[in-house]
């Protein structure tokens, strides 16, 4: 099964990759690696907004996640030409919750992102992470995930 017919049988269409909201690139490829720029849990008119867990619920904050790992797919599809085959693997995410000073469920929350790639690529999908609070994100959003990927 291709990725695309994977991504179909998930209900998951890639919206169009997020364009630089300040001076950086979306994705710098160097040799095999492409490296994604953090990308938010804002997206073709879905958004979550605020902190987690006082104006944003755990189960929302997870569907956050999983949003910005979507938007980490449009870029990689438009880095690779639409052609996510030639992932090898994700290596890396790093995830950052916009939280409450006592929130400590990090972890849980990026598992939206974390899960998302495990069913998109199996094996190859499983990958090294990093799940910090912060005091606020870009845009006031809930969650910003950035990935590593190895590719073909």
């Amino acid at each position: 099964m291709t990725i695309r017919e994977r991504l179909k049988e998930l209900g998951i269409e890639l919206p169009e990759p997020a364009k630089p909201v300040a001076s950086y690139l979306p994705f710098v490829r160097t040799g095999n690696l492409i490296s994604v720029s953090g990308q938010v849990s804002l997206s073709a008119g879905r958004e979550f907004k605020g902190r987690v867990p006082d104006q944003v619920s755990l189960e929302d904050a997870i569907l956050a996640a999983r949003l910005c790992g979507i938007n980490i797919l449009a870029q990689l599809n438009a880095a690779l030409d639409g052609d996510l085959d030639r992932v090898v693997r994700i290596v890396k995410l790093g995830g950052f919750v916009n939280c409450t000073p006592d929130f400590t469920d990090h972890p849980r929350v990026i598992n939206g992102a974390s899960d998302l790639m495990a069913e998109v690529f199996g094996e190859a999908g499983k990958h090294s992470r990093a799940a910090v609070g912060a005091s606020s994100l870009p845009l006031g959003v809930t969650v910003e995930v950035d990935a590593l990927v190895e590719v073909a």
